[in-house]
């Protein structure tokens, strides 16, 4: 009675193991939320509160990396500058960081009387959106310079090597040194060797 008891004792540890497995792992219904968890439904949201079509919308959100972030770029650039949300939908959409995008659009928008209107397109060409805002800001902030000027000074500080000339050596290059080619005398005919004759082979 008491192997039989010990038998029953060590088949029921397997199946103990399974149960606790089972229950170990997360249903895939209780990880798909439907609330403003889900940056999907966020993202979607907030694009149709700035007067986005249902269909840019959605085309938008599915495709993002980021829903949450694109959106943000967006609203925030609607409600913080005169830009449309269409036109900020375009730009965020194409930039590697929307919200460094958003920063530098508001921030130069701010910071001038009048809004330029291309400076959506100075902030989506940078690399360094941010960056090219503190400079456009710093420049303004002391020399009296138009936002279209400053943003061309900023712009084109951003790729020092675009500007170089063709014929540029970096310094710690040397040009080659070009040598004439020798010239070769050509081997009389009597000094070249003659090749042997060879006997045919008769089968």
């Amino acid at each position: 009675m008491a192997r039989r008891k010990k038998h029953i004792q060590i088949a029921a540890i397997p199946l103990a193991i399974a149960v606790l497995a089972i229950s170990t792992v997360p249903s895939v219904a209780a990880t798909i939320t439907t609330s403003y968890r889900n940056s999907f439904r966020v993202c979607t949201a907030r694009l149709l509160s700035v007067g986005i079509t249902d269909v840019a919308a959605a085309n938008a959100c599915a495709a993002a990396l980021n829903p949450r972030t694109l959106s943000s770029c967006v609203v925030s650039i609607e409600q913080r500058t005169e830009i449309a949300a269409g036109d900020a939908l375009a730009t965020c959409r194409q930039v590697r960081r929307p919200d460094e995008l958003a920063t530098c659009v508001v921030g130069i928008s701010q910071t001038s009387q009048e809004q330029p209107a291309n400076v959506l397109d100075y902030c989506g060409r940078s690399l360094l959106p941010v960056r090219f805002a503190e400079c456009v800001v710093g420049l303004r902030s002391e020399i009296n310079f138009t936002p279209v000027q400053a943003m061309d000074s900023c712009i084109d500080a951003s790729d020092p090597l675009g500007n170089l000339s063709p014929t540029f050596v970096p310094a710690i290059q040397t040009p080659g040194i070009q040598t004439s080619p020798v010239p070769i005398t050509p081997v009389p005919p009597e000094a070249q060797p003659i090749p042997a004759l060879t006997e045919p082979v008769t089968p």
